[in-house]
């Protein structure tokens, strides 16, 4: 069944968030550059690890908005130009925009970066349980 087809149906309502957030990460998926691994930690912890070597903290963003969690590089032009100087390239040295959906209640513990490697440190909290009584009134 076509995906758009899946959330179209009246049977479906307020999903649209849903929708949205499925069209994000295949889009997301579709991205090749860096290469990356998510491990389970256990007890809902995750890591992601990144392999952004040659790129500095300070050439490195890390942002969650909107549950999605958004990686980018950007390299300074003076590294960039030195290409000629190069008999052959074989490590990327081009910016990058990696993105994850993020279920809810994720949350980002911390980013490190050791040996070219980016590990962002994901963990998902015990969430409260509530439970609301919903009155019901009479009509007239």
């Amino acid at each position: 069944m076509n995906r758009s087809l899946l959330f179209d149906s009246p049977f479906l309502l307020g999903f649209e968030h849903t929708r949205a957030l499925a069209e994000r990460a295949a889009k997301a998926a579709a991205e090749s550059y860096p290469p990356y691994n998510v491990e389970d930690r256990g007890g809902g912890d995750l890591r992601i690890t990144l392999a952004v070597a040659g790129f500095t903290p300070d050439q490195l963003q890390v942002t969650v908005e909107d549950r999605q969690l958004v990686v980018a590089g950007k390299r300074d032009d003076a590294q960039t130009k030195t290409e000629d100087a190069y008999l052959h390239r074989g490590i990327a040295a081009r910016g990058f925009v990696r993105s994850f959906v993020l279920a809810d209640g994720m949350e980002v513990r911390g980013c490190v970066l050791e040996h070219g490697l980016l590990h962002i440190e994901l963990f998902r909290p015990e969430p409260e349980r509530l439970v609301r009584r919903i009155p019901i009134r009479t009509a007239g």
